[in-house]
């Protein structure tokens, strides 16, 4: 690989460019997938626990992982799978785990709430009862979220169901995750910057995909499943190939689409995903990149992965014309509006986060729009346990791969959103599930709020003051 050098343009706040030769294999992360138990429990172990990992040639970087040193193993359960984890924390502060994209009862979500002690073991459990999607896992201790997943606490979640349309489903074979996140480094190897200081915390000039930093995959049939989340703390992804090729998006956050959206690029800010389908031919090379948006969060062009093609590719058939999405979320005559303001980087409607404070109570099953206004710099809002659906930005239509489900949203800078928002039946006065910006160093910050979906006819009677615990 080592023939195929690429500039790769760093951030124009960082000296100099990286050239990559694409000399390292892509790490593709182990895949879970228990058998369930006689009682028909799937269960999961994830051990938190620190580290050392080899990021960059010829140096260790100090990083944090689940079951390992860096990022996590891929889990991958089906929908009516029960599930049970025991997450145990062997790291020397506390943490939590949140199960990002997951629909399930707030007890089980894994926020700011559900803490998880040094030497501790959590064991949250739910059934699955949503469509196939591709989501994710990550810590989310407030006041530290940015800094527990900059060390390297992350992983995938690949949900499945029986509806699914013929698509490539092999897990590291023809359908591969790619974990984004940009990192900045010292000198000796070491992560460098404060993800708490400045306006968007660290926006890294160099680029990890799967914890792999130059990397190349190699490609064996002619088409390839690709689910890529933005695992960054800040940064946003606007990826294309260098060659401009056209490929097709077929999922986002909350699952597949109504039929497949061709396109040249897509973006995505931290914590969103999109799944897309990639035509090769035999024996080509062609590298996957981020372009430079324009936006604050988007700046710099940078290499992320070669694929490098076999002479010899097996065959695959063509991308269905149709595929098995969600239902859609349609708004009801008379759908209550909440409306969002995003102040700075450390407030929602000029309050920041408060653990015992519930700042909006929901009824159960509902579906509501919520309006969410930025009038600074670049934002995001994602919100637990829903899914919705986004019926403008900034008074357009969303690009054609932004629709269909989604639990994260760009907010762009000086605009409004607008989303028709599903929310579940977990009912549950006294745990609250969050919404936030995505952003992690402005959700730390204090830019997140916290809801409580409640059985419908009770909203009044709910307390909007939760007892704190000892460290929040």
């Amino acid at each position: 690989m080592s023939g195929l050098a690429v500039a790769c343009g760093g951030d124009p706040d960082s000296p100099g460019a990286v050239t990559l030769d694409f000399a390292n294999p892509l790490r593709v992360p182990t895949l879970l997938h228990p058998k369930p138990g006689k009682d028909g429990v799937r269960r999961f172990e994830l051990s938190m626990q620190a580290g050392q990992s080899r990021l960059l040639p010829g140096k260790q970087t100090a990083t944090w992982g689940f079951n390992g040193t860096f990022l996590g193993p891929t889990l991958r359960a089906s929908r009516g799978d029960k599930v049970q984890m025991a997450v145990r924390n062997q790291l020397p502060e506390a943490s939590t785990v949140h199960w990002h994209g997951m629909r399930l009862p707030a007890r089980m979500d894994g926020g700011p709430h559900q803490p998880i002690e040094p030497g501790a073991v959590w064991e949250p459990h739910w059934t699955i009862d949503q469509p196939a999607a591709t989501s994710w896992y990550h810590p989310h201790p407030h006041g530290s979220t940015a800094q527990h997943v900059y060390r390297g606490l992350a992983g995938m979640f690949i949900l499945d169901d029986d509806r699914e349309v013929d698509l490539p489903s092999t897990y590291g074979v023809d359908d591969f995750p790619l974990i984004l996140q940009d990192k900045k480094f010292t000198a000796e190897g070491a992560f460098d910057g404060d993800p708490l200081k400045g306006t968007f915390g660290i926006l890294g000039d160099h680029i990890l995909v799967n914890g792999t930093f130059n990397p190349h995959l190699k490609i064996t049939t002619e088409r390839v499943r690709f689910r890529v989340l933005n695992g960054s703390n800040a940064r946003m992804y606007n990826v294309g190939f260098a060659d401009g090729r056209r490929f097709h998006v077929i999922g986002n956050d909350g699952g597949l689409l109504a039929a497949p959206v061709e396109v040249d690029r897509f973006s995505l800010t931290p914590g969103e995903r999109a799944e897309i389908v990639v035509a090769f031919a035999p024996g080509e090379r062609v590298v996957l990149r981020t372009f430079d948006n324009g936006v604050d969060i988007g700046k710099g062009d940078f290499d992320l992965l070669l694929f490098a093609a076999d002479p010899r590719l097996k065959p695959a058939p063509a991308v269905p014309s149709n595929l098995t999405p969600p239902s859609p979320i349609n708004v009801p005559p008379g759908a209550k509006v909440r409306r969002f303001k995003l102040n700075g980087h450390d407030a929602i409607n000029g309050k920041g986060m408060d653990m015992s404070r519930i700042d909006e109570v929901v009824p159960a099953n509902s579906v509501e729009i919520w309006e969410i206004e930025n009038n600074v710099y670049s934002h995001n809002f994602h919100i637990h346990e829903v899914a919705f659906r986004i019926l403008d930005v900034a008074g357009g239509k969303p690009p054609s791969y932004a629709t269909g489900s989604k639990d994260t949203v760009y907010v762009p800078s000086k605009s409004r959103v607008r989303l028709a928002v599903q929310f579940g039946g977990y009912t549950d006065p006294t745990s609250p599930y969050m919404y936030h910006c995505h952003i992690l160093r402005h959700e730390d910050s204090g830019m997140m709020g916290q809801f409580v979906l409640v059985q419908p006819g009770t909203e009044d009677q709910v307390s909007r003051t939760l007892p704190t615990h000892p460290g929040h």
